[in-house]
């Protein structure tokens, strides 16, 4: 996994991700912030399962923001339990949930690139179609 190269920040990968967080159901009220980092600091979850998370947001009601919230707030309070006595188990976890945050970056960076290519292939093909007169 060392050969993996990483073209994201965390700060673009927050911010991304954020905005995506900010998709919510206008209904839904929701501390982006925080829910932001209690996912990205989440030591369970791994990057496919965070991103099912996030691609989730748009339809998530009250109910399943404010559950997931509680779930991440007690998985970190358990994580903090646990560093007393496995210090070492701990910061792994840590390293790891780092390296696949910036993944994630990376994924959704992709994701957006290749949505803004499709768009300009589209447009170009309109453009042409209206200048055949189709």
């Amino acid at each position: 996994m060392s050969d993996i190269k990483i073209g994201i920040t965390e700060q673009e990968t927050d911010t991304i991700i954020l905005v995506l967080i900010k998709g919510h159901l206008d209904i839904v009220k929701v501390d982006e912030p925080v829910f932001l980092d209690l996912l990205k600091h989440s030591l369970s979850l791994n990057t496919m399962e965070k991103k099912r998370v996030i691609d989730a947001v748009p339809t998530l009601s009250q109910f399943q923001f404010d559950e997931l919230t509680k779930v991440f707030t007690e998985e970190r309070e358990k994580f903090r339990e646990l560093a007393k006595d496995h210090p070492e188990d701990i910061k792994k976890l840590l390293v790891k949930q780092q390296t696949e945050w910036l993944q994630l970056g990376d994924l959704y960076k992709a994701e957006n690139e290749n949505k803004a290519k499709e768009n300009e292939n589209k447009a170009k093909e309109d453009e042409i179609r209206k200048s055949l007169g189709l």
